[in-house]
C-alpha cells in the first residue's frame, strides 16, 4: 500500500544513506536494551508481532530472533529507501519469518490479528500520538501485547560539565521540539497509553553511559547532530561554527578525559501492557 508523499509530514532525519548508516550504529548499541524490554513484556517464539516504523529493520530483525522460526514479524514503514535497506538486510541475514509492507501506519490492513504490535523511536514523530496507538490496537488481538521504546533528552547530561557534549543534547532536543518531534516520549508512555485505552503499563529505563574514552558512546549523540545540522542552522539554535562537526567529538573526547567526566546519553524508556480482553 502506498501514499501519496505530498501528503506525508516531513521527517526530520530523513533517509540518506549516510543516515540509515547511522541508524546501523545506533542499533548496536540500542538493540540490547529493545530485547530486554521485549522479553520483559513477554515477546516469545511463535507469535505474530508486527514493528510499527520499520525504518531500515533492526526492530524487526529483533523481534524475529525472539519469535523464532515458528513466529512471524510483519514491518510497516512509509519510506521506500528504509524498506529497500530492510529487506536487503533480513535476506543477507536469512530471516524469512520477516516481511515488510509499505504504507502509512493508520492505513495498514491486515486479514488477521497480531499477537504483539512493537516499535522503537515511532510515537515521538506522532503529532497525535495515543490517536496513533488507539489506531494500531485494532490489530492486536485480546490479550495481546504493546511494547513501546522511546527516548527522553532530559537524561543526557555530563559530569563534570563537559560543554560540547552538553551544548550538542541540547542542539539536538531543541532542533526536533522546533520540527514538532517529542524528545521526552520516553517520560509520556505511561499517559500515552492509558489514553489510548490500555492499562497502566510496567516500565523500564535505561541509558548508555561512558567516559571520554568511549568514542562509540560521543559518536551516538554527535552524528545525531552530523544529521540534523543544517535544521539546527535553520532553526537559530546553533551555527555551523558552532558546531564545527569535524572537530565536535574529538573536543568532547578531549574535554571528558582530561576530567574524568561521565557523559550519560538520553534516557531510553520501554513501556509494555496487554490489550484488555473482550468483555463477556
Amino acid at each position: 500500500m502506498k501514499t501519496n508523499s505530498a501528503t506525508r509530514p516531513s521527517y526530520i532525519l530523513g533517509h540518506s544513506d549516510e543516515e540509515l548508516g547511522r541508524l546501523a550504529r545506533q542499533a548496536k548499541l540500542v538493540d540490547p536494551m529493545t530485547r530486554r524490554f521485549f522479553e520483559a513484556a513477554g515477546i516469545a517464539p511463535g507469535m505474530r508481532v508486527l514493528d510499527v516504523g520499520s525504518g531500515a529493520g533492526h526492530v524487526a530483525i529483533l523481534a524475529a530472533q525472539l519469535v523464532g522460526e515458528s513466529g512471524m514479524v510483519v514491518g510497516v514503514d512509509r519510506a521506500p529507501a528504509a524498506l529497500k535497506t530492510a529487506r536487503a538486510q533480513t535476506e543477507t541475514l536469512g530471516f524469512r519469518n520477516v516481511s515488510f509492507v509499505e504504507s502509512e501506519l493508520a492505513e495498514a490492513k491486515f486479514d488477521q490479528p497480531f499477537d504483539a504490535l512493537v516499535g522503537r523511536y515511532i510515537l515521538m514523530f506522532q503529532p497525535d500520538p495515543v490517536g496513533v496507538l488507539r489506531s494500531l490496537l485494532r490489530h492486536v488481538r485480546p490479550n495481546g501485547i504493546v511494547v513501546f521504546h522511546e527516548p527522553d533528552w532530559d537524561g543526557a547530561r555530563s559530569n563534570p560539565k563537559v560543554a560540547p557534549y552538553d551544548d550538542s543534547c541540547r542542539w539536538i532536543l531543541e532542533t526536533i521540539e522546533r520540527n514538532g518531534v517529542d524528545g521526552h516520549m520516553g517520560a509520556k508512555l505511561h499517559s500515552t497509553f492509558m489514553a489510548a485505552g490500555l492499562p497502566a503499563p510496567s516500565l523500564a529505563l535505561e541509558a548508555l553511559i561512558g567516559g571520554g574514552e568511549d568514542e562509540d558512546r560521543i559518536r551516538f549523540v554527535t552524528e545525531i547532530v552530523g544529521t540534523l545540522h543544517e535544521s539546527i542552522v535553520a532553526a537559530g539554535v546553533a551555527t555551523a561554527s558552532e558546531m564545527d562537526l569535524v572537530t565536535l567529538p574529538d573536543r568532547i573526547a578531549a574535554q571528558a578525559i582530561a576530567s574524568r567526566a561521565v557523559l550519560v546519553c538520553r534516557s531510553e524508556t520501554g513501556a509494555w501492557s496487554r490489550v484488555p480482553r473482550a468483555a463477556t
